[in-house]
Order: C-alpha cells, then structure tokens, then sequence
C-alpha cells in the first residue's frame, strides 16, 4: 500500500537531511502528523521560511547571520590580529563555545575534494585573500578537520601564503581527554606524537 501523496512528499523532504533514511523520515513524518497542531505547523513553515529569507553568508567571514556583516567581524573587542579558518559556520559555535579564543574568524564553506569536483574556486579562498591583505591581521589559525581533505586544504593555505609574513599556525591535534590508544586511529596518534609537549 502506498502512502497518501502528501505524506509521500513529506517523507522525502526529511530524507534530504545526512543520516536520514526512509525508516527515519517515516518516523518524523508520522510524529508531525500524530503530535503537531495546526500553530506547530504554523510555527515550523514560518522557522524554515525565516530561515530562507533572512539567513546568508557574512560579507566579510562567510559564517551565516541575519545582519550585514556579523556580529563577530563588528565587535570592536575581537582580536583583529588573529584569523581562525574553518570549514563551516557550525564550526565556530563548538569554537565559541570553548571561550578562549577572542580572534575573528573566516569560514571556507567546505573543503578542497578534487574526486568530488570541489577545488579552490568553489571555497571562498579568494575572499580570505582580500581579507589578509589587511595588515591587522598577522596571524591565521587553520583549523580544517583532520581528514585527507581537511589536511589537503590546510596545506593548499599554506602554500598560497608561503612568500608572506604572516604567522601560519594549524590547531594541535591528539588524544581527547580520557581517550583510550587502544581506540585510537593512526592519523590521531600520529598528531598526537608530533604535538607532543615538555613536562
């Protein structure tokens, strides 16, 4: 038996979202239609409709925001000195999170990944570069994932800037906190080593 067109629809929007297969979709689609009330789904078409309308890129960093630029590139009290890049805006929530780091930030929207036909162009490379020729800034922070891409990008960062002064750091990679080496994979334990610090 089939499912009404509606709820068909509906299931497939849910499978758009990673990680979620037809058994997931199916579940969040029958908890909208058993739990939700008309003003829930009022509420949940004007969020996705908000989202659509006033969400965007930062003119300056490219992280997402509702105003022109964000709100870290106009706080007079961040570090203009320092440029943490990273690979989505979700990135810098975990980031903030921490409260350590004060500095402004620059977000690429992916990494390279020439199997998947993603190259320099595609990120906002070019951008950064406009943004670095600003002589406040004396030091940029890579901060790509420690995947073969993560690392490819770093590295490409590094390259383009290599005839410069400025400071190129990438964030230290190990073992997290109460992790076990048994666990552990070999590109972990080899930053590990290689980050290793005198007691």
């Amino acid at each position: 038996m089939n499912y009404p067109e509606a709820l068909s629809a509906l299931i497939e929007q849910f499978m758009r979202y990673p990680g979620v297969g037809r058994k997931t979709a199916e579940r969040y689609a029958f908890y909208a239609i058993n739990h939700f009330k008309s003003d829930d789904y009022a509420n949940f078409i004007d969020a996705l409709r908000r989202v659509d309308e006033e969400i965007e890129p930062c003119n300056v960093c490219g992280n997402l925001t509702d105003v022109q630029p964000c709100k870290i590139c106009t706080d007079a009290s961040r570090d203009a000195k320092s440029i943490l890049v990273v690979e989505q805006s979700k990135d810098i929530i975990v980031i903030e999170q921490t409260k350590t780091y004060q500095g402004l930030y620059h977000v690429l929207g992916g990494v390279l990944s020439p199997s998947n036909g993603i190259g320099p162009e595609d990120l906002r490379i070019k951008s950064l570069m406009e943004r670095l020729k600003d002589e406040r800034h004396q030091e940029l922070i890579l901060a790509t994932n420690l995947s073969d891409e993560g690392e490819t990008t770093a590295k490409y960062l590094q390259y383009l800037l290599k005839d410069t002064d400025l400071l190129i750091t990438r964030i230290a990679y190990g073992m997290p906190a109460g992790g076990n080496i048994s666990y552990a994979d070999e590109m972990t334990l080899n930053k590990a080593l290689e980050g290793r610090k005198k007691l």
